[in-house]
């Protein structure tokens, strides 16, 4: 990602006035405030340093306004980067391995010690913890992405905290999330939270690189599609895999799922649970998506793709309609009915995902023929409308 570009969305802020803004985030700020479940997410670059390991210190003032939050009837979530970081000093190493076998080895080291430090710091307010530790695979099944909701439910309904991880020690290339702000927008849409907070150690998202002279930190973003703003270039504590581009990207799909986001350093974590003026906040979309479609749009992995025609294009983005084999020209990969797949235009654009109701093998003799040639065992729609996520849905 080399920017988050702007679009015709700028048009919406030309129409609102400074105190149209200023009252809709301040709205948001008093959501934090009072919100019931709130997913909260700190990278290892606020928690660890290849020198020292841990910062304990950090860990447990952290800690602290969580669990005061916990004990005052709130929900909290909390994705915790720091396995890897956490395994780097016991093990001697200077600075984050790149090989990923001495990457799962820290972890398996690191994890340990991370979920003592959260157990012996949340322990001292009598709050108990839990250990989740994930993969991408994890939440694109459905049956996992089911079994993972129960979890979560049975945590908080006995009132301990979910210290939710990347299964580092086994996630590969093609089952990684890549960095834990993606892990927490998903997790934040799993259980319908009310906010996600990303905690880093930038105090805000700026209009550069916060090192730059001119850069601006902004106090609100209405929507991430307002941007046009540097993103790429990385922080210095060479220990994280995110970045700023992976807490904007998380912040879009979590915004996009009717959830505000709250960006800020992590010593700013009172205060923007309490509604201050720290940090950078993100409106959410008014239309949140159900947890299926979020699951379909988000988590799910595609196993093809189904090419269609422009009849099929405007069915599906202006009648509400299902796909059916008639509109279909082309079907890519080897996918069986129950997978997702991908709905792709004319002119190549990615304009949905669905669930399939037939195999790929079958697909071939039904494309282009309409529902009453092909025989009662076939006349169901090829993606049902409520087995399908377009996405000007959730962009």
């Amino acid at each position: 990602m080399d920017a988050i570009h702007a679009g015709a969305a700028q048009d919406r802020l030309v129409g609102m006035t400074q105190d149209d803004t200023r009252n809709e985030e301040d709205e948001i700020r008093d959501h934090f405030a009072s919100a019931r479940r709130i997913v909260v997410k700190i990278g290892s670059s606020s928690l660890a340093s290849a020198q020292a390991g841990l910062d304990m210190a950090r860990l447990t003032s952290v800690v602290d306004v969580l669990a005061a939050r916990q004990l005052r009837g709130s929900e909290i979530i909390l994705v915790s980067s720091g396995a890897i970081a956490a395994g780097l000093e016991p093990l001697k190493f200077t600075h984050r391995p790149s090989d990923v076998a001495q990457q799962q080895a820290a972890a398996a080291v690191g994890q340990g010690l991370l979920m003592s430090a959260y157990t012996q710091a949340f322990g001292v307010h009598g709050v108990r913890v839990a250990q989740v530790l994930l993969t991408k695979e994890d939440l694109a099944r459905k049956k996992s992405y089911a079994n993972a909701l129960r979890t979560f439910g049975a945590l908080t309904r006995l009132q301990v905290v979910p210290v939710v991880n990347e299964n580092d020690t086994v996630a590969t290339k093609e089952i990684r999330f890549g960095d834990n702000d993606h892990l927490a927008a998903l997790v934040a849409e799993l259980v319908r939270a009310n906010a996600l907070i990303l905690l880093t150690d930038v105090d805000g998202l700026y209009t550069a690189h916060p090192r730059d002279p001119e850069s601006v930190r902004l106090d609100f973003v209405p929507t991430v599609a307002d941007l046009d703003i540097d993103v790429v270039r990385p922080g210095s504590s060479g220990i994280g895999s995110g970045g700023m581009a992976t807490k904007v990207e998380a912040a879009r799909l979590a915004t996009a799922a009717g959830i505000p986001v709250g960006l800020t350093r992590w010593d700013q974590v009172g205060q923007i649970l309490a509604g201050e003026r720290v940090g950078t906040v993100f409106g959410a979309s008014a239309k949140r998506l159900s947890r299926r479609h979020g699951w379909l749009a988000h988590a799910s992995f595609t196993h093809g793709q189904l090419h269609v025609d422009w009849g099929a294009v405007t069915a599906l983005s202006h009648s509400g309609a299902s796909l059916l084999a008639a509109g279909i020209t082309r079907v890519d990969g080897d996918f069986h009915a129950g997978d997702s797949v991908e709905v792709v235009s004319p002119d190549g654009r990615i304009i949905g995902r669905g669930v399939v109701n037939f195999d790929s093998s079958q697909l071939p003799d039904m494309l282009g023929r309409s529902s009453s040639d092909l025989g009662p065992q076939y006349a169901r729609p090829v993606v049902h409308r409520d087995d399908l996520v377009l996405r000007h849905d959730v962009t």
